[in-house]
């Protein structure tokens, strides 16, 4: 196995910033820490009422459809839509579903990208709960064209409206 080869944190003005790390060469590993109990943070990855609140990447997105069958073997469908009409989609299967701790599924965006094997965990400590979301590539060829995306802007824009709305949750 390879070590980390790059962490990369980023410059928001918000407290607990994303830090994306690639410890082998097919792997991206995401982390951040939110001030929000783990049974929210959780509830806001898998309630459909709640993720099209703040899983939207950039300004500009709004998520249309959002199907979540929270279960071994049931699926997870969105659909963003921008401005400008245009769609993208991602689908996937749970493999695993322990609430509120850990959260195993496919994720596919479809034929031109290979699927990966994204595992989610939850963990809890003096009321802030920190995910880390270790996604898995066929090859690292995969894994640097995702980096290339531009998936870090995205994620953390996302992020940072997650804790938002997380925020506000307990005011």
């Amino acid at each position: 196995m390879a070590s980390t080869s790059e962490a990369r944190k980023s410059s928001t003005k918000n407290s607990n910033p994303l830090e994306i790390t690639t410890p082998t060469d097919q792997e991206i590993v995401i982390t951040r820490v939110f001030s929000a109990p783990r049974r929210l943070v959780f509830e806001a990855w898998t309630k459909p009422e709640y993720v099209p609140l703040w899983l939207l990447g950039p300004e500009g997105w709004a998520m249309p459809v959002c199907e979540i069958d929270l279960r071994p073997g049931g699926t997870w469908h969105f659909v963003w839509r921008n401005r400008d009409g245009k769609e993208m989609e991602m689908r996937g299967t749970y493999r695993e579903v322990s609430p509120p701790e850990r959260l195993v599924s496919t994720e596919s965006w479809g034929a031109d990208w290979p699927e990966t094997l994204n595992t989610l965990a939850f963990s809890e400590e003096n009321g802030k709960t920190r995910i880390t979301n270790t996604i898995l590539y066929p090859s690292k060829e995969a894994r640097d064209a995702a980096l290339k995306t531009g998936m870090k802007s995205g994620v953390e824009a996302s992020y940072d409206r997650l804790a938002g709305w997380l925020a506000s949750q307990s005011a």
